[in-house]
Parts: structure tokens; C-alpha cells; sequence
């Protein structure tokens, strides 16, 4: 076996490793863009070899793919066909896919690149030589029919993001959010202080404080599902321009449906075939959902952060489990890593949304966006960093916090904030007054009325009662 093969595409002949299912096309891609080492990201193949396989069962079904004529295929090599875009879906070709994801803006060198590999596999599983010049189920007669890189990439684009989002990203954000909601009830009763600003507000329930972190984590779903929805309409069927010059005009709503069938997320056809090839504003919305989900992790992590900062000097009214040493020099240092690895992961998605931001709004000229593989890359690693932090940050971080009720507690009586429950009883300027001399003098507000006779001690006991502070008073 030589260590090449010799394949000839339109511009003439190419070496291509000899066992590669790619050809030519892929090939002067690899040449083309030394660029990154960054290959098309794994969910985007799978999601290009479903919209082939989209594709080539909607051209079956409208008798394009066994016609008469120089492009006539039997059953049996449609079947295989759709075998081999099965095959691509589910990942077992992934090593056929090494363009690097800065090519060409359109993606045309992925997606010829998946046009080989399905055809050299599907004439594989039909028991012919794929190193055969002439090719039975040809790469663009057979598996492109009825498409152009301009409609299919971004329509791959739309599918792999949203699944990843349904399947991944949601059923994370989920669990957390179940986690944060199971502790927020078991800490309801555990009273601590309030901050605004970094300084001491009124009490508050731990259980409050948390359960507002959950509520954070139910929105981010909520803003998840906005994101699938912003990229429901799939430009399929629209060809190179958005007129579907070269295929049937029931291609693009029959591949919304096959593909609406194979994954449970809604896909249709898009309204207007101009708009869905030539802007990307789907999937700038999308992230901008994803760039949301990512700004209230940094907060939530970093909201955890403080809580768990000490223990000695800081709050520490919760227990974050220990992980790993914190420090080269100071022995016993521990660190709150899982909301440091969050917060990082957080910053990375707020990135990322500048890159599709500025690509959505710089990259599209007429009929084309020309930044859809960088588009693509970014929207993916966001979903998967946003998931992946999360589970992380559950397993490791959240199911595992305790609260420290010793130290929630102790701050309550100390606060100069509980003199706010007087202002309905003695005013605010004499409340005030009070705060400053209870912060001279080191004494407590309750301590300060006791000795002044401000109240009756049965009042006063009722107005500095802190867990009534935690609920509005009628």
C-alpha cells in the first residue's frame, strides 16, 4: 500500500492519504488552512451528517434520487446512501473530518468534505472500490442534490446548536437549579444578614438567598429554550441565493420535517429563503440567550464565592467542600476552585458573543454569510462550556455545600441594619441617630433601646424579632 492516493477534483489532481474516505476537495482544504488545529467541532459533523441524510430521504421521496437520467440511482444504492449519512450522524466517521474550522466563510470545504465521505462510504457498504474514479453515488450529483453550502451549513449550524442546547445545556441548568431549590428549602429557617452594596442590609433566610439563586437558574432555562427557538427556521431549500434554483420547491419544508422528526425540536422551513441565507441574526439571538445563561453563572458562582470566603477572616456561611490544596507556599489553603472554574468558563461565552455578534453584523454581505464556521465553533463551545460547568459545579461544589448556621446567625444580632424594623415606630432620623451610636459604642441596637427605655420591652422584642424581618408585615 502506498502512503497517498492520487484523486482529481475540478482544479486537477491532489495526493490524499490512501485510506482517508475524503477526496480531493477536503484534501486541498487541509493544504489550504494551517490555521488553528481546531477541526470542525464533533455535534456539528453529526448535525451535518442528519441534514445529508435530511436531504437525501426528501430527494427520495420526491423521485429525484431514482429519476431517469445520468443521475438515476437503484434502491439499493439510496439505501446505502442513507446508511452512510446515518453513519456520519452518529460520529463513526469523525476522524474524516480534519479542515480546520478557519476555511472558507461559507463552510463549502465541510461540506464537501461530508459530500465525500458519504459518498466513498455509501459505495463501501454497497461492496464497490471508494478509490474508483468514477463514482456510482457521486458527492455532488447524489449527496448534494437539491443543495448548496450556502442553505445547508448554516441549517447544520441551526441543528447542531439546538440540540446541543436541548440535550445537554437544559437537562445541567435543570439539575443545578433542582440542587440550589433542595438546599434553599432545607436552609429555609437558618437566619443571616443581608448585604447591599458589601455592607450590612437587614436579615434575611439563607434559604431566601439561595432560593433566589435557583429562581436565577429556572430563567436561564427559560432563556434556553428562547435560544432553540431563535433558530427553529432552517435555510434548507434555499440553494445558493435563497431561490432554490436546482431542487424541488417541497425540498426545504420535507427536510424541516424528516429533521423535526429525527431530533423532537421543531424545525421548519424558514419563511423567507433571501432572509435564511443571508443573515445570521437567528443565531446572534440564540447566543445572546447563551451569553445571558453565562453572565448569571459568573454571578451565581461568584455570589457562592463570597459566602464560602474565610474561614477565619471572611463570611463563611457556607461550607464549600475542599477540593484540592490551594496554595504552593501556604500550607492548609483552600480555595473556592469550582466557582473560579465557573466564573473563567462564564467569561469565555461572553466572548464568544462578541465573536458571533461582530460576525452576524460584519460577515454578511447580499446573499451570504461568510463567517459561519467560526459562527458555528463559538456557539458550540459556549453550549458545551456553559453544560459542562455546570454539572461540574454540582458534583463538586453545590450538592456537597453545607451551611455554617453558627456564622449566618451571629452576624444577625450585631448588624446596625435591624434598627430599620424602627422606623415605624420611632422614625427615621431618630433611627439613624441610633445606628451611629450603636456603631460608636460597640453595643448593639437592641442593647441601646433597653438602656434608653426606647421602647417597651414587648415591643421591641416584636420589632427586633428577625425572621419576622424576612416576610413583609401587613
Amino acid at each position: 500500500m502506498t502512503e497517498f492516493r492520487i484523486e482529481k477534483d475540478s482544479m486537477g489532481e491532489v495526493q490524499v492519504p490512501a485510506q482517508a474516505y475524503y477526496s480531493a476537495q477536503t484534501q486541498r482544504a487541509v493544504e489550504n488552512f494551517p490555521i488553528s488545529g481546531w477541526h470542525l467541532p464533533a455535534p456539528l459533523i453529526h448535525a451535518m451528517g442528519l441534514v445529508k441524510l435530511a436531504c437525501a430521504t426528501a430527494n427520495r421521496d420526491l423521485g429525484k434520487l431514482t429519476q431517469t437520467g445520468k443521475n438515476k440511482l437503484t434502491d439499493e444504492q439510496v439505501e446505502k446512501l442513507l446508511a452512510a449519512c446515518r453513519e456520519v450522524a452518529e460520529g463513526k466517521l469523525d476522524d474524516q473530518f480534519p479542515i480546520d474550522v478557519f476555511q472558507t466563510g461559507s463552510g463549502t470545504s465541510s461540506n464537501m468534505n461530508a459530500n465525500e465521505v458519504i459518498s466513498n462510504r455509501a459505495i463501501e457498504l454497497l461492496g464497490g472500490d471508494r478509490f474508483e474514479k468514477e463514482k456510482p453515488v457521486h458527492p455532488n450529483d447524489h449527496v448534494n442534490m437539491g443543495q448548496s453550502t450556502n442553505d445547508i451549513f448554516p441549517t447544520a449550524i441551526h441543528v447542531a446548536v439546538a440540540l446541543r442546547i436541548k440535550n445537554d445545556l437544559i437537562p445541567a441548568l435543570t439539575k443545578f437549579r433542582d440542587v440550589l431549590a433542595a438546599k434553599a428549602a432545607e436552609w429555609d429557617q437558618v437566619m443571616k444578614i443581608g448585604r447591599t452594596h458589601l455592607a450590612d442590609a437587614t436579615p434575611l433566610r439563607l434559604g431566601q438567598e439561595i432560593g433566589g439563586l435557583a429562581r436565577q437558574l429556572t430563567l436561564s432555562i427559560e432563556r434556553a429554550e428562547r435560544a432553540i427557538a431563535s433558530i427553529l427556521e432552517l435555510p434548507a431549500g434555499g440553494t445558493a441565493v435563497g431561490t432554490g434554483i436546482n431542487t424541488h420547491p417541497e425540498f426545504g419544508r420535507r427536510v424541516a420535517e424528516v429533521l423535526a422528526s429525527e431530533t423532537g425540536i421543531p424545525f421548519i422551513e424558514a419563511v423567507d429563503h433571501f432572509e435564511g441565507n443571508a443573515q445570521r441574526d437567528g443565531l446572534v439571538e440564540c447566543h445572546g440567550n447563551l451569553r445571558t445563561i453565562a453572565v448569571t453563572l459568573f454571578n451565581l458562582s461568584n455570589n457562592i464565592r463570597w459566602l464560602g470566603s474565610g474561614p477565619r477572616c471572611g463570611f463563611y456561611e457556607l461550607k464549600l467542600p475542599d477540593r484540592q490544596p490551594g496554595s504552593s507556599i501556604m500550607p492548609g489553603k483552600v480555595n473556592p476552585v469550582m466557582c473560579e472554574s465557573m466564573m473563567q468558563a462564564a467569561a469565555r461565552v461572553i466572548g464568544n458573543d462578541q465573536t458571533i455578534a461582530f460576525s452576524g453584523a460584519t460577515g454578511g454581505q447580499f446573499q451570504l454569510n461568510i463567517m459561519m464556521p467560526v459562527m458555528g465553533h463559538a456557539a458550540l463551545e459556549s453550549v458545551a462550556l456553559l453544560a459542562s460547568s455546570c454539572r461540574a459545579f454540582v458534583e463538586f461544589c453545590a450538592a456537597e455545600m453545607e451551611a455554617n448556621i453558627e456564622a449566618c446567625e451571629a452576624s444577625v444580632e450585631k448588624s446596625l441594619s435591624m434598627v430599620t424594623s424602627l422606623n415605624p415606630h420611632i422614625g427615621y432620623e431618630k433611627a439613624a441617630a441610633l445606628a451611629k451610636e450603636a456603631f460608636k459604642s460597640g453595643k448593639t441596637i437592641r442593647e441601646l433601646c433597653r438602656e434608653q427605655g426606647i421602647l417597651p420591652e414587648a415591643t421591641l422584642r416584636e420589632a427586633l424579632d428577625p425572621m419576622s424581618m424576612t416576610e413583609p408585615q401587613a
